[in-house]
């Protein structure tokens, strides 16, 4: 499988990072297999969370197994500085590992979020002295615990691109970027320009919502959603191959997988077979998005 640097970390990533939330749905040794199975095709960035249920606990032996030759992202939805720190050691303790390469303030959206994790609302308050979560990630990169300091985001791009201005210790920064909202204009989809400003600081940049359809609709979730993920994604191959080029054509370090483990093979395949898009297919594509299609919701 195909590598691109991940901004200036010093890892070269596989263009498809393997989103370990399809973990947990599955039994223990459907899991282990299932990393076996992206691990052996190549893929050796993978990315969890303490919100993805088991996912951490589920990913453990096949992390075990593997550890030597995957780049291993987690994340954190604390933003104060113990929150932080006790948010890191648990995730090492259930992972089982002493080290995270890329640990990630997750899903920051709200400017009073990176004003909590900058430390900047804590000392308004006169709330200690330690500062916010970027103060726990800093000592904790200091200590060895961590690599490197991420933020993913579905804001608002105007947003994230504050976030970055913000927080100049981040190295790589995931967020959306699909055909759907790329075809639309205005300040609110325009993503292409966080890709821009995230390449020229040399951050890796790691596509969320690749696959996405548009939001669940409303009918299709009271019946009971055919997939476990936060929209409704492609599920055709053609189409989950045609989201993969895209993204990857426009620039994207990697992409995680869509979060229902029934997808993980099929954009794995995808994967293993990428070719770019030529900028006049990439135009073909953006422009047969269905102008009424609905955009992902956060």
């Amino acid at each position: 499988m195909d590598t691109r640097p991940l901004g200036e970390t010093g890892h070269d990533s596989s263009i498809l990072t393997f989103g370990a939330i399809a973990l947990d749905s599955l039994d223990q040794s459907a899991a282990n297999a299932l990393v076996d199975e992206v691990v052996d095709a190549g893929v050796n960035h993978l990315d969890v969370a303490p919100s993805y249920g088991t996912a951490e606990v589920k990913l453990r032996p096949g992390l075990a197994k593997h550890r030597e030759d995957v780049f291993l992202g987690c994340k954190t939805q604390e933003r104060s500085y113990y929150g932080a720190w006790g948010s890191l050691e648990r995730s090492i303790e259930r992972l089982d590992v002493d080290y995270i390469d890329l640990f990630q303030f997750h899903a920051v959206t709200r400017y009073d979020q990176l004003d909590r994790i900058v430390g900047e609302s804590d000392r308004r308050r006169g709330e200690g002295s330690h500062g916010g979560a970027l103060a726990a990630l800093t000592e904790a990169k200091e200590e060895g615990l961590i690599g490197h300091i991420g933020l993913t985001s579905h804001g608002d791009p105007s947003f994230i691109r504050a976030a970055m201005d913000r927080i100049p210790e981040l190295e790589t920064v995931m967020f959306p970027f699909n055909a759907t909202i790329d075809s639309r204009s205005g300040p609110e989809y325009d993503y292409r320009s966080v890709l821009a400003d995230a390449r020229e600081r040399g951050l890796g940049t790691l596509c969320i919502k690749a696959f996405a359809k548009g939001s669940w609709p409303e009918e299709m979730a009271a019946a009971g959603q055919p997939y476990d993920t936060w929209y409704e994604p492609y599920d055709d191959p053609d189409k989950l191959e045609t989201c993969l080029r895209y993204a990857l054509s426009h620039g994207m370090t990697s992409i995680p997988n869509a979060g229902d483990p029934a997808l993980v093979e099929p954009i794995l395949e995808a994967a293993t077979r990428y070719e770019s898009l030529s900028e006049a297919e990439r135009e073909r594509v953006a422009g047969d998005t269905d102008d009424d299609s609905p955009v992902p919701a956060p």
